[in-house]
C-alpha cells in the first residue's frame, strides 16, 4: 500500500516521482501493486487484453486514487466506471517504460543534440505497441512538471510525468493521444508555486490566437537535397528578394477582412512574384506569435508556422509551389530576443532559464521583451534546433536572422552602467557571437542549399565571411549604410543633391567588404517614415520619376536586391500590417509603369550575367565617373565574371534632360540601350538616345580612349549593354 505521504502528494499534484508509486510495482513473492489516479471515476478494474478481470482496485482516497494487487506481472489495461454509467477502458499511462534514449539525454544534456525537435516536445508514435503521443520538455529546475490538455480536462495532477535528471528533462508517453490534441505543461517551482501554464517550446503546432495551446501535430518529413536550389542560392547566382507580410500582402476584404490562407498564398503570391521576375520571397516571421502587431517578430513558437493561414502542411505546400516556380523561399528567423507573456519561455520553470537572468543581459529595453542565454548550451541547441529544422523540414532556402547587432554587443541601446561586461571586460557578447557562428556552421554543413543572411546594421568585420577566416558565417549582409545614405540623397530636392552627392557614391568604398543585399525593407515604410513614393520631393509625376530612378540605380548597383511588398507598385500610403496592400492603384498609369519598370529590372537582372555575377567582387564593377556633383550625374560598368558581359549604367538625378551628353566607355562597340526609366512605358517623358543606340567613338573621355554620346532624361536611370 502507498503511504499516506505518497497518497497526499499524488492527490494534491505536487509528486515529484509519480512514476514511483502510480502504475505497476513488483513485490516480493512476485505480485504487483497497482495503483492508479483517476479523479471522478466511482470503480476501476484492471482487465486484461481479453476483458478478463485480473484485480478490482479499491478507492484509496475520494480524490480519485485507486489501488490493488496483481498475481503476477502480466500485461492489463484500467476499465473504468464514472458515475452515471458511462464506462472506458483506457491504458494506464505509468506502466509504459521512458521514451528518451540514453544516447539522446546525453546528447541534449551537453548540447550537441542537432535534432533535439525529434525527442523533444508532442511526438505521435507507437511505444510499446500502443499508440498515442510522448512528451518531453526541459525543465530541471521544476519541482515536478504535468501534460495537461483537453484529453484530461487540464487538471494538472492526471498526469504528471518523469523526470530524466541527467538531462533535466520531463518525459511521459500518453496511450491514445493523437494529432489534434490541444495541450501545455503545468510546473511546479522548486519552491512549490504553481506556475502559469505553458505552451510547449518545441510545439509543432499552435492554437490560432487569442488561444494559445499547442497542438500535437506530426514531424514533417525531410525535404531532400536539391543542387537546384543550391546554384538559385550562390552567390553568383541573381537575387531579387519580395519581402512580404503574408497577414497584410492581399486579404479577403469582401470576407471579413480575413487572411488568405497557405493555399491561397500558394495560388496568388507565388504567381504573381513569378510574373514580377523575382527570384526569392522573404517571408516576415511566420512562427507563432501572440500579438499581430509584432509582425512576428516576438515569437513564442520557434517551431510552429503560424495557425492564422491554417495547419502546418499549407506553409509546406507553399515553399513547394514556389520551388516549383523556380522561386526561393527566405524566412525571417528571431533569435535575438522573445516576449514576456505568461505562456511563454519567461520563467519557464520557475527560473530564468531560457533567457540571461540579469535584466541588464536578459531584457531588450527597446522592446521590452527578454534575450536568450546564448551561453547556455540547451539554449543554443533549441535555437541552432529551430534553423535546421525549418530548412529541412519545411525546404525553406534561408533564414534571415533579425537584429543582430543587438546580439553581439552587450551595450546596445543601453547607457554607460546598465551593461555588464564581458569576461574581458569588453562590450561584445561572445556567447552571441560564438551561437551565430555555430547555427552558420551547422547550416553549412547540413543543409549545403540554404543560406543565411543577417540584418547587421553596425561595421562588426567579418559578418558575411567564412568562420574558419574569423568571420560570422553568413552568407550575406543587408546594407544598412546604403540603404540609409540613398533614401537621404533622394529625398532631398534635386536643388541640393549635388551638396551630397557623396551619399549615393559612398557605398562604394566598402560595397566588396561583405556580400551584401541592398534593403528597401518593411522597416522602411512604417512609423512615419511615410511610404516609398511618398519620402521622394517634387509634384506628383517627379515623385514617381524619382523613384523610377532610384530603383534603377538599385539594380545597377552591386549587390543583392530586395524590395518590400508594395515598393514594386509604389503603395502611396505606409504599409499597415492590418490592411491588405492598395492593389487598386496598380489600374493607374504611373502605379503600373513602376510596376513594369521592376519588372524589366528583375529581368534584366536575371538575364545579364555582367548585374548579379560580380555582386562581391571589385572585378564586377568599374566607375566610369562619381565626382560630377555639379551635374548629380553617376555613370559606371558592371561586368560578368569572365568579362563577356558589360552593362554601363548612368543616373541623372536632376529635373533637367542632358542632350549629347558624352560617357567614356571602356570598350569599343554598339552600346544598345536595355533601359530608360523614363520610357513612356513606365510613365516616363520619353526622353532617350535616338534609336535607344550609341556607337563608340575613339574620343578620349572620363578617362578611357572611347566615349558615346546619348540624350540623358530628366530624373532617370539608363542601362545600356555592350554589343562588340
Amino acid at each position: 500500500m502507498l503511504s499516506d505521504h505518497d497518497v497526499r502528494q499524488v492527490c494534491q499534484g505536487r509528486h515529484a516521482d509519480p512514476f514511483s508509486v502510480l502504475g505497476p510495482h513488483a513485490q516480493p513473492g512476485g505480485s504487483v501493486q497497482l495503483a492508479a489516479f483517476l479523479p471522478g471515476a466511482a470503480e476501476v478494474d484492471a482487465v486484461a487484453a481479453d476483458g478478463r478481470l485480473l484485480a478490482s482496485l479499491r478507492q484509496r482516497d475520494a480524490a480519485g486514487l485507486f489501488e490493488g494487487t496483481l498475481h503476477r506481472s502480466q500485461p492489463y489495461r484500467l476499465q473504468v466506471r464514472w458515475p452515471g454509467g458511462d464506462a472506458a477502458t483506457l491504458d494506464d499511462p505509468y506502466r509504459f517504460g521512458p521514451v528518451l534514449g540514453e544516447l539522446d539525454a546525453w546528447l541534449l544534456s551537453e548540447g550537441s543534440h542537432l535534432r533535439p525537435f525529434e525527442t523533444l516536445g508532442a511526438m505521435p508514435r507507437t511505444h510499446e505497441g500502443v499508440a498515442g503521443c510522448s512528451f518531453a520538455v526541459w525543465a530541471p529546475n521544476a519541482a515536478r512538471v504535468s501534460v495537461v490538455g483537453d484529453f484530461n480536462g487540464w487538471d494538472g495532477r492526471r498526469h504528471p510525468m518523469r523526470l530524466r535528471r541527467e538531462c533535466g528533462i520531463w518525459e511521459i508517453f500518453l496511450p491514445g493521444v493523437g494529432e489534434g490534441a490541444c495541450y501545455k505543461f503545468e510546473l511546479l517551482s522548486q519552491d512549490g508555486q504553481l506556475l502559469p501554464q505553458k505552451v510547449d517550446p518545441y510545439a509543432r503546432r499552435a492554437e490560432l490566437r487569442p488561444a494559445t495551446a499547442s497542438v500535437v501535430a506530426p514531424l514533417p518529413p525531410v525535404q531532400p537535397f536539391s543542387a537546384a536550389r543550391q546554384r538559385a542560392n550562390a552567390l553568383d547566382a541573381p537575387m531579387s528578394i519580395y519581402e512580404v507580410h503574408l497577414g497584410s500582402w492581399r486579404r479577403h476584404v469582401e470576407d471579413g477582412n480575413r487572411w488568405l490562407t497557405w493555399d491561397e498564398l500558394a495560388d496568388q503570391l507565388v504567381g504573381y512574384a513569378a510574373h514580377m521576375g523575382f527570384t526569392h520571397l522573404e517571408l516576415l516571421p511566420i512562427t507563432e506569435h501572440p500579438f499581430d502587431g509584432s509582425w512576428g517578430y516576438q515569437t513564442l513558437g520557434l517551431y510552429a508556422p503560424t495557425a492564422r493561414f491554417g495547419e502546418p502542411a499549407g506553409l509546406a505546400r507553399l515553399i513547394e509551389r514556389a520551388h516549383a516556380a523556380g522561386i526561393g523561399v527566405l524566412l525571417d528567423w528571431v533569435p535575438a530576443h522573445f516576449p514576456t507573456d505568461a505562456h511563454g519561455l519567461a520563467q519557464f520553470d520557475g527560473s530564468a532559464l531560457y533567457e540571461y537572468a540579469d535584466p541588464r543581459e536578459g531584457f531588450h529595453q527597446d522592446w521590452n521583451t527578454l534575450i536568450y542565454n546564448f551561453g547556455r548550451t540547451e539554449v543554443q541547441n533549441f535555437l541552432v534546433g529551430s534553423a535546421l529544422y525549418w530548412l529541412e523540414r519545411y525546404g525553406a532556402d534561408g533564414l534571415r536572422i533579425d537584429a543582430v547587432a543587438s546580439m553581439l554587443y552587450r551595450d546596445y541601446s543601453r547607457k554607460p552602467g546598465e551593461w555588464v561586461p564581458n569576461q574581458y571586460g569588453g562590450r561584445e557578447n561572445l556567447e552571441a557571437i560564438a551561437f551565430l557562428k555555430r547555427v552558420n556552421e551547422v547550416v553549412g554543413t547540413q543543409r549545403a542549399q540554404a543560406v543565411t543572411l543577417a540584418e547587421e546594421s553596425t561595421a562588426f568585420p567579418g559578418v558575411s565571411r567564412p568562420t574558419y577566416a574569423g568571420g560570422l558565417g553568413f552568407h550575406y549582409k543587408w546594407n544598412m549604410g546604403w540603404m540609409h545614405d540613398t533614401l537621404k540623397y533622394m529625398s532631398r530636392d534635386p536643388a541640393h543633391r549635388k551638396h551630397h552627392h557623396g551619399e549615393m557614391s559612398f557605398g562604394l568604398m566598402y560595397a566588396f567588404s561583405e556580400n551584401f543585399v541592398l534593403p528597401l525593407s518593411h522597416d522602411e515604410v512604417v512609423h512615419g517614415k511615410g511610404s516609398m513614393l511618398q519620402k521622394m520631393p517634387g509634384d506628383r509625376c517627379q515623385k514617381f520619376a524619382n523613384l523610377r530612378a532610384y530603383y534603377g540605380f538599385m539594380f545597377g548597383h552591386p549587390g543583392k536586391k530586395l524590395l518590400f511588398m508594395g515598393n514594386e507598385f509604389a503603395q502611396e500610403r505606409e504599409w499597415n500590417h492590418d490592411q491588405s496592400l492598395d492593389w487598386h492603384l496598380t489600374a493607374d498609369p504611373l502605379h503600373a509603369g513602376v510596376q513594369s519598370l521592376v519588372r524589366d529590372l528583375n529581368r534584366l537582372h536575371r538575364e545579364l550575367a555582367a548585374l548579379h555575377q560580380g555582386d562581391f567582387v571589385p572585378q564586377g564593377f568599374e566607375w566610369i565617373s562619381h565626382s560630377d556633383a555639379a551635374h548629380s550625374v553617376l555613370s559606371f560598368v558592371r561586368r560578368s565574371l569572365d568579362g563577356r558581359s558589360l552593362v554601363l549604367v548612368v543616373c541623372n538625378f536632376t529635373p533637367v534632360v542632358r542632350r549629347g551628353w558624352r560617357v567614356g566607355v571602356p570598350r569599343a562597340g554598339r552600346w544598345q540601350e536595355v533601359l530608360n526609366t523614363d520610357s513612356a512605358w513606365y510613365g516616363g517623358s520619353n526622353v532617350g538616345t535616338p534609336f535607344g543606340m550609341a556607337e563608340s567613338q575613339p574620343i578620349g573621355h572620363d578617362g578611357r580612349g572611347d566615349s558615346i554620346l546619348i540624350d540623358l532624361p530628366p530624373l532617370a536611370t539608363v542601362m545600356f549593354e555592350c554589343k562588340p
